[in-house]
């Protein structure tokens, strides 16, 4: 009977294991994993078995390009016709409108007495409220209907001046308007009360009405301005419109701002600090702040080599190398990889946009594999080596 001690068993153990696996493309599968390691979607890829996902190595002009498709549009560029010259009149407005004349001839009845109990020097007479009717006209004695619409109160009273002229001695008129039924906003969506705004001569703007409604219900970083003006809709993160003070435009009658809470996340997985979905701001953020914020890369099994990033991208974000295949919305699957033991890579992390519910995978380094196969196989033949021997 021949006797093998373990002084022989445990380096013919590991040299074994090594040949196995360093035979392989890839780990057994029987091997327990979390993910896919790098070898498996490489030789994936060159056997065509992921036909139709795209497989892009990240560079600086990949990120670049990806980086320019996600920039916003800005509000001043969007937005950016001349606002209107003080508040104008519309159809539904209601206004008051007082002439003067100057003595001895009146048109109009009606007097102000000089406080200083001298003679009357001129005389005033204020006219009923009314509403600016539905096709734009008031209608004033003498000088019959005038068009209001889209002019500012002084606009209306040097156009009734000029109708009384011949008719009215002197005549001075001051338009007033009571009540504006017009020229509001509508503040509406993740905002503490939402409200119509109206506008004044001032030239309110977007924190203005943001300042009416209340404020926002959630944190700053989260949320998102939607400003809607007639045809055109566009969004900009809230930071961005804090920061920037050209983008808290001025207003204009109309226009609809929606406080939207963007509720953004993306998801970690593999060898990283802490596998969890994580939610981040509106304004987005860079793979890099992505990893940090997951812990980093685990130092004791983690591939650098093989940071993926696994992600339905818009069919016109790059230019692909084969024909993608789009899901029914139209979005192209793609698995982005990046070699972070390439310094450079570190550069290239800080521009490349994460979006959202981007899926984030670190696959395990081979030695972590090797080490998984050494723990099963020491963990099978402790129990019998633990006597002493093995007997054959």
């Amino acid at each position: 009977m021949k006797y093998f001690n373990n002084a022989f068993l445990f380096p013919t153990l590991a040299l074994l294991a090594a040949t196995v696996l360093s035979g392989c493309a890839t780990a057994p599968d029987w091997l327990s994993s979390d993910g896919p390691s790098r070898q498996s979607v490489l030789a994936n890829r060159d056997s065509h078995h992921i036909e139709g996902i795209q497989l892009v190595d990240v560079n600086d002009g990949v990120a670049r390009k990806l980086l320019a498709t996600h920039k916003k549009n800005l509000f001043s560029e969007t937005f950016n016709g001349a606002a209107n010259n003080g508040y104008v009149v519309g159809a539904g407005d209601v206004i008051e409108v007082s002439v003067w004349e100057a003595p001895p001839a009146m048109l109009f009845g009606g007097a102000v007495v000089d406080p200083r109990g001298g003679p009357s020097t001129t005389h005033v007479t204020v006219f009923p409220e009314q509403m600016v009717s539905s096709n734009g006209m008031i209608t004033i004695p003498f000088a019959g209907q005038l068009p209001s619409e889209g002019k500012t109160p002084e606009q209306i009273g040097a156009q009734l001046v000029e109708a009384l002229k011949g008719k009215a001695n002197q005549p001075q008129v001051l338009v007033r308007v009571i009540k504006n039924n017009t020229a509001n906003v509508t503040v509406i969506g993740e905002v503490a009360t939402s409200t119509r705004m109206p506008l004044t001569a001032r030239g309110e703007r977007l924190l203005d009405a943001l300042a009416t409604a209340g404020g926002v219900r959630q944190s700053v970083s989260k949320i998102s301005l939607q400003l809607t003006r007639g045809a055109q809709m566009q969004a900009l993160p809230l930071n961005t419109i804090i920061s920037d003070p050209k983008q808290n435009i001025v207003l204009q009658p109309g226009d609809v701002i929606t406080a939207l809470y963007q509720s953004q996340t993306f998801s970690v997985l593999g060898a990283v600090g802490k596998n969890q979905e994580i939610d981040f701001e509106a304004q987005g953020i860079s793979l890099a702040q992505a990893l940090a914020r997951a812990g980093g890369l685990d130092d004791s099994r983690a591939d650098a080599r093989a940071v993926f990033v696994f992600r339905l991208e818009d069919a016109k974000a790059l230019d692909w190398v084969t024909h993608p295949q789009t899901t029914p919305d139209g979005k192209v699957p793609v698995i982005y990889q990046l070699n972070m033991k390439d310094p450079a890579s570190f550069f290239v992390a800080q521009s490349f946009p994460v979006n959202n519910k981007d899926v984030i995978f670190v696959s395990n380094a081979p030695a972590a594999d090797l080490q998984k196969f050494l723990n099963i196989v020491v963990s099978v033949i402790y129990p019998i080596v633990n006597v002493g021997t093995l007997k054959f």
